[in-house]
This record gives C-alpha cells, structure tokens and sequence, in this order.
C-alpha cells in the first residue's frame, strides 16, 4: 500500500468553508472497481482535513487487491481524530460501502457515531433555486465554474487501475490519484454552494422594502453567493448574487374575499355579495338570504394585496374558495415590522426550495 501526503495553507475565499471545515471534520471520497462491495475492490481513499493553518490532503492506494484491507484500516485509523464526515454522496455510497468491507474484514467502524454532512443530499435541495440537468458533483463544479485537470470517468479508471495492477507506471498512478484528489478538492471547493441553504436558516439581513406596482424585498445574505442564480416562480422571483438577495413579488390591485369558517352558521345575501351571521341576518327578509355554502360565505375587501401560499398572514383573502394561493394587505404595519417580513420572507424561500 501507498500513502500519499500533502500539505497546503489553507485560505478558503468564502468564510462559510471555515465554519464547516473544522479540525473536527475531515472531506473523503473513496474509489472501487464497482458498485457492489461484494463484487468490487476498494483500491483508493482520499482525505483532507485542518490542521491550524494548513490544509493536509492523505491519500491510501492499494497496489493490487490483496492490499484492500490495509487501505481500509488506514483510513479508519486516521478518522479516529474526526467527528464531522463530509463527503458527495457519502450517505448513499461510499459509507454503505465502506461499512460492508468493515463487517467483511472483521473490522470495527462507528460511522453512526459520526455527524455527516453529504453535498449532493444538500445540492438537490437546491434544485427549483440551481436548475441544473442534473447533480452530479462534476455538474455542480462545472455550475461554479470549477474546472479539473482530470478528464477520465469512473468505468474509464476501474479498467485504468486494472491495467495498473497487472503493469504498475508512474503515469497510471498520478491519473489514478488525481481524479481522487480533485474529487475530494471538489468538495471543498463545493461547500460555499450551502450559502444558498443558508439562507432557511435565517442567515439574512433585512435592507430595504420598496413598493410600486411590485413589492421588492432587498436582503444582505450572511455568507456570500459563489454564483449568480435567478429563480422565477408563478407569483415571485429571487434573485441572488454576491452578498444580496431581490425577491421581486408583483402586487395584486382588487378585490379579493375573506371566506368565513363555519359557514352553517351564516346566510349568504346574493344582492349585496356577503354573507352574514345568523344572528344579524334575522333581521334581513327571506326573500333576501339564503343558507350560506363554503364556496359563497364571505365578504369583500378592495386593497393592495400580497400572495402567500400557507395562512402566514392574517386575515387570509382569496380569490375563489378552493384557491390554494392566499392573500391578506400590504400595510404600512407589515413594511416596518422585520419580525412579520422574515416571517413573510422565510415562507417564501421554504416555498422556493420545496
């Protein structure tokens, strides 16, 4: 077995890298022969991690398949000194693999017991926001504009390290451990993308609110953007670059109405368009009123309206009962409070990342 290691300064350009690469965390990707732990080879692990100012990239290489195991407790020795795991895809491959050659080789492992941050469970999150064919982590760098040296896919270097075994060359080496030690780069590289995620979690500041024949809600994120993105819904758009977020949301002029619960309860005025409570309509002649249905027991408000897809605000408008999409009005109360626009703006963005 070959272990090979590097050593660099560790100066990330976005500061949310910092708070997620800790000397407690430790980026890792594994290279196989196949899908199947049960008939494929583990030939490669690549890991990096802090320590103080420098960047420490190890790599494990089996020679030939009778050296597996050795890579295998290499690697597990090193993670003792860890308890974050990051990874692209760790969840879905390379830790269900790594714990089926534990269990084969006898071998303890408490990957449970590790925090586990997985990229590509975090980048499809982003799909309504990132909008890409799809979320492959060369597909991710290449949205960011990160570039390899490498240019071999995965079945191109299993029959690679193949030949390697038979006919080991320096060149098959260093094509071997590069593709591994860009892809564990990559995700670090990938990590400023969850300033996109960041922002669920409230890390945003409100700037200004302006109000025309739209509403245009300007925020300063807290981490900055690694790319531009323009996100257009049905009744909003996003859009995000640098340190700034717009949500754009255009204003609906009318009338809309307020639809009453317990609609037994009232008598519906078809001359006036309103319902009333029972209680007040026995005033009103029979001729006039009948019994109020859930479709026509409202009354009407003529406002400034913004939409909203839960009952974020209140009173709740709509257009027609069934509407899934409601309204209430755009107030001055509304505009100065920051506690009802993050309450205003959080729903927005859990509805763009659904």
């Amino acid at each position: 077995m070959k272990t090979i290691q590097k050593n660099t300064y560790f100066a990330p350009i976005n500061p949310l890298v910092t708070e997620l690469l800790t000397e407690d965390s430790i980026l890792f990707d594994i290279e196989t022969t196949g899908f199947s732990p049960k008939s494929s080879s583990l030939y490669l692990i690549g890991c990096c991690y802090r320590q103080n100012e420098q960047l420490c990239f190890t790599q494990f290489l089996a020679e030939n398949e009778t050296e597996e195991r050795e890579v295998l407790a290499s690697f597990m020795d090193l993670l003792h000194s860890f308890h974050t795991m990051i990874s692209f895809n760790g969840i879905g491959f390379d830790l269900p693999y790594l714990k089926a050659k534990c269990d084969f080789y006898e071998l303890k492992e408490s990957f449970l017991c590790y925090s586990s941050l997985d990229l590509f469970q975090e980048v499809t999150k982003l799909k309504h926001v990132l909008n890409l064919a799809n979320y492959k982590q060369k597909t991710v760098e290449e949205f960011l504009g990160i570039r390899r040296q490498d240019r071999f896919n995965g079945g191109e270097l299993i029959e690679m390290y193949k030949l390697y075994e038979f006919e080991p060359t320096e060149e098959a080496e260093e094509l071997l451990l590069l593709h591994n030690y860009e892809d564990v780069m990559g995700i670090m590289d990938l990590l400023p993308i969850l300033s996109f995620t960041q922002l669920l979690h409230g890390q945003y500041q409100i700037k200004s609110v302006d109000i025309n024949d739209k509403v245009t809600l300007t925020l300063k994120a807290d981490y900055p953007f690694p790319t531009a993105v323009h996100c257009s819904r049905e009744l909003y758009s996003v859009f995000m670059r640098d340190e700034t977020v717009e949500i754009t949301i255009p204003v609906y002029a009318g009338t809309l109405r307020f639809f009453y619960p317990n609609y037994k309860d009232y008598y519906y005025l078809p001359a006036e368009d309103r319902a009333i409570h029972k209680s007040v309509a026995t005033y009103v002649d029979k001729e006039y009123r009948k019994q109020a249905t859930a479709s026509n027991c409202y009354t009407t408000k003529d406002d400034l309206f913004l939409p909203q897809f839960a009952s974020i605000m209140q009173p709740a408008f709509k257009k027609e009962y069934k509407d899934k999409v409601q309204y209430f009005s755009l107030t001055e109360d509304f505009c100065s409070s920051d506690v009802l626009l993050r309450r205003y703006i959080d729903h927005l963005l859990v509805d763009l990342y659904q």
